[in-house]
């Protein structure tokens, strides 16, 4: 039996997609069976960043409503025989989950694959509570910014209160990955330090992932970016995909800029 990984934010644009695009992949690259499924119905983007949107035959609504089989309905990525996906259906509203119908789901897909990752909806809407309903554990996406940790608070809190293992006395994981983050403007004040955001939501960190431009790029392309061994986001999401497999990779300091360093080198010899 596989875990189920619900990722969410509090909020939309911090790059929760992308982040679940990259760290399936990257799971999947450890020589684990993955698959990913997208609960933005109506407004799908991970087939996207995936490369797949052209691939997609049937979705999770037609498999819920037994209009298809989940074997018809996964697609089987271009990158890795151990990657799989099940799309957001770009036709309904969220309002078309029920609770019975996706535990069936989830609980079918755990038996053939060892990580089952959902894509929620972005904010804490009926899509997101389906979403992390039969979790086992969750990862939470933010940036470092008051506005982003405000409402990644409130996610947990939802999570902390809907989630079935938590109304049946379990635990539920929680991890926290910080994306985009800018060295200079974290030692600026700009943006927060991962220690005050830490102090602030109490979940354990996962991984942090620097601002890449190519990120951007790699999702216009449909290659996520943990492909370009160069990018250092890549390299980022490479480190939390092994975290997640079990692997013992140390915590690389990004939030320490060239320029800081050089400036505290300098100082050493003053």
């Amino acid at each position: 039996m596989g875990i189920i990984i619900a990722v969410i934010s509090g909020k939309g644009g911090v790059g929760k997609t992308t982040a679940t695009a990259n760290l399936g992949l990257g799971i999947a690259l450890n020589g684990k069976k993955c698959v990913m499924v997208d609960f933005d119905i109506g407004q799908r983007n991970l087939d996207m960043i995936l490369g797949l949107e052209n691939r997609v035959v049937y979705d999770m609504v037609q498999v819920m409503d037994e209009e298809a089989s989940v074997k018809q309905a996964l697609i089987k990525s271009k990158v890795s025989e151990n990657l799989f996906f099940l799309a957001a259906s770009q036709t309904k509203d969220k309002s078309v989950l029920d609770s019975k119908k996706v535990e069936k789901l989830v609980t079918e897909l755990k038996k053939d694959f060892d990580f089952v990752i959902l894509d929620a909806p972005a904010g804490i809407e009926s899509g997101y509570e389906h979403t992390i309903e039969f979790a086992d554990a969750a990862i939470v996406v933010v940036n470092p910014e008051v506005s982003s940790i405000r409402d990644a608070d409130r996610a947990i809190g939802i999570l902390d209160s809907k989630s079935n293992k938590i109304k049946n006395g379990e635990e539920v994981k929680k991890y926290l990955i910080i994306n985009r983050i800018i060295a200079d403007m974290v030692q600026s004040g700009e943006m927060l330090k991962s220690e005050d955001i830490l102090e602030i939501l109490d979940i354990t960190l996962l991984g942090k992932v620097p601002e890449d431009k190519g990120v951007i790029d790699a999702s216009n392309q449909g290659k996520p970016v943990i492909l370009d061994k160069k990018s250092i986001a890549g390299q980022a999401y490479g480190r939390i995909s092994a975290r997640l497999c079990g692997q013992t990779v140390d915590m690389k300091d990004i939030e320490i800029s060239d320029s800081s360093l050089f400036k505290k080198i300098a100082g050493m010899f003053k």
